[in-house]
């Protein structure tokens, strides 16, 4: 792992905002991608990057995983008749 930073959430208008140490080698204007993990974790990265990202989990998955398929992929029925003064786009 790399180096550690620590910053505060402060509010910012009516929204919570945090600022990135320059260290972290974000530049002005950069977009950025904020994923939540379940644990309550972020990942973070560059929108540009964002292919990277996506190869870098290429192979981070278990040799077994969906060795048995997806399960119960049954779809919903649905009524796909038209509603009635529905316009169409």
């Amino acid at each position: 792992m790399g180096n550690e930073y620590r910053a505060k959430v402060f509010k910012s208008g009516n929204s919570v905002a945090l600022r990135l140490p320059k260290g972290m080698g974000f530049s002005e204007g950069d977009d950025v991608v904020i994923a939540p993990h379940e644990d309550g974790s972020f990942s973070l990265w560059r929108e540009s990057e964002g292919a990277r990202v996506l190869l870098s989990l290429y192979g981070s998955v278990s040799e077994g995983f969906m060795a048995e398929g997806r399960g119960d992929t049954a779809a919903d029925v649905r009524d796909w008749s038209p509603r009635p003064g529905a316009a169409a786009a």
